[in-house]
Order: structure tokens, then sequence, then C-alpha cells
């Protein structure tokens, strides 16, 4: 049911955009936004760096349980 929730949630916003680019504001979305600085990019590449690393760990983790496990 959620699923389903969310697919309908993500064919109303691609309705949104489809509605802005016929009306010619698509243009302007984002404009109101500030250029990221260099300090804001890095801080965002050791973010995901940190979140891929933590998923490799806890991966990691799975396989020594499993096969201590294994191993009695």
């Amino acid at each position: 049911m959620k699923q389903q929730q969310n697919g309908c949630r993500h064919r109303r916003g691609t309705k949104n955009w489809i509605y802005a680019d016929k009306g010619g504001e698509l243009a302007t979305v984002g404009k109101h936004q500030k250029p990221l600085t260099e300090l804001e990019i890095e801080l965002s590449r050791a973010k995901r760096e940190l979140a891929e690393v933590k998923m490799e760990r806890d991966f990691i983790k799975k396989c020594a349980t499993y096969f201590a496990k294994e191993s009695r």
C-alpha cells in the first residue's frame, strides 16, 4: 500500500514539472538558490562517502556474524 502511495506522489510531482514547463515557469526553477561553495560541495561529498562506508561496515558485520555461526 505504501509503495502505491509513493508511486502516486511521484506521478503528481512529475505532472507539476510538466505543467511548469508548459507554463514557461520551469526556466525559473532553482534561480533563487545561491550557488554552492566549495566547502558545501566537499561536505556533501564527505557525507556521501561516509554513508557508503557505513553500509560497507554493516555488511561486513553481517558477514562476520553469519560465518561465525556457520563455523560452530
